[in-house]
């Protein structure tokens, strides 16, 4: 098992930046950072989750949804078992739940549906003010 848990979200003005961090645990070693692909999807009020970025187990290869490409950023630390979610220039429209998740790696580039991951945090909530 993969425990998953976000921080760093808040209230910011429009224009803003946050930068959210997922701190990853597991107890039996079966889930080693290189083994995991991860990513941050996020779900708006009202609304289906939708990804938002994600990236493979080396960091090597990741994407972000074109609608925020410029002004997020994901990357991660191994070593530190975390992942982050550099967002700028935030806009009303980013307002949501962001979630962190993780699901074992089989090979190819990052994966983008929910059904890819089998671990999902609580979530930490971003609100932008405008």
């Amino acid at each position: 098992q993969v425990q998953l848990s976000e921080s760093g979200g808040g209230l910011v003005q429009a224009g803003g930046s946050l930068k959210l961090s997922c701190a990853a645990s597991e107890s039996d070693g079966h889930y080693p950072m290189n083994k995991l692909a991860m990513a941050w999807f996020r779900q708006p009020p009202g609304k289906e989750r939708e990804l938002v970025a994600a990236i493979n187990p080396s960091g090597e290869d990741a994407g972000i949804v074109d609608s925020e490409k410029g002004r997020f950023a994901i990357y991660r630390d191994n070593s530190e078992r975390r992942l982050y979610l550099q967002m700028n220039n935030l806009k009303s429209a980013d307002t949501a739940m962001y979630i962190c998740a993780a699901g074992r790696y089989f090979g190819g580039t990052y994966y983008r549906h929910t059904s890819d991951y089998d671990y999902w945090g609580q979530g930490t909530q971003v609100t932008v003010s405008s």
